[in-house]
């Protein structure tokens, strides 16, 4: 099934409150890789923008006077997302706010399959923060550029945790799988003619491993392979 990343900002964090959507974007995912096609939209809210949301993402009312409305952008939205699944992180949020604008604007709610990134991520790593800042952290993603809160900005990085999320060896800007298995024996020899460099774990590093083999334990049941007396010779 075809996949799209997608993320709203708000004026608020309540649509039965009135509150609006001002920016959404999406990014398609194709073959577990980013496709090239994007959406991205700002949005004139027609309200004021509540001032603990605009510290999060730094738009104002001022700034999204000139843009289009919802109903404007709806269709093209619809469009790029038709027929996806649909991965968002905090599902309930977002799509409660999309509903909301597609009603006000006298179109049917959405009927696209969702994943929940925040669910998944609570189920992998119980216990802990499972925000995409907490996320990208553990999966080691470079957000160092996310001083605000951005719906673009925001899907980019939703989809790298995604991938490192369900186990996915490829990267979302690397080689497609095609060209990486033409090339596999070829590297595999460059490999073996190589020297080696073996780089002993240090104790805190050795700490962090048996913590991740812990979680993975946990979420599969017992079921982690790794921890199987054959897989620790």
């Amino acid at each position: 099934m075809r996949q799209v990343v997608l993320d709203t900002e708000t004026t608020g964090l309540d649509p039965k409150q009135g509150h609006r959507i001002i920016e959404v974007a999406a990014i398609e995912l194709d073959g577990r890789k980013v496709s090239g096609r994007t959406f991205h939209r700002y949005i004139n809210p027609e309200r004021e923008i509540d001032e603990g949301a605009a510290a999060v993402h730094g738009l104002t009312l001022d700034r999204l006077q000139d843009e289009p409305k919802f109903i404007e952008i709806a269709p093209a939205l619809l469009e790029f997302i038709a027929g996806a699944e649909l991965i968002i992180h905090n599902a309930p949020f977002d799509m409660g706010f999309l509903n909301a604008e597609l009603a006000l604007a006298g179109l049917p709610k959405l009927d696209n399959q969702v994943l929940d990134t925040l669910k998944v991520a609570k189920e992998l790593h119980p216990g802990k923060k499972n925000n995409l800042n907490a996320l990208c952290d553990r999966y080691q993603i470079d957000n160092s550029h996310r001083t605000l809160h951005g719906a673009l900005l925001d899907t980019e990085l939703l989809a790298e945790v995604y991938l490192g999320m369900t186990r996915g060896q490829e990267s979302l800007l690397g080689e497609d799988a095609e060209n990486s298995e033409t090339s596999h024996g070829n590297q595999q020899a460059e490999r073996i003619s190589a020297s080696v460099r073996v780089l002993i774990a240090s104790e805190g590093e050795l700490a962090q491993h048996e913590a991740q083999l812990g979680d993975i334990d946990k979420a599969s049941k017992g079921a982690c392979i790794w921890r199987r007396p054959e897989m620790q010779g």
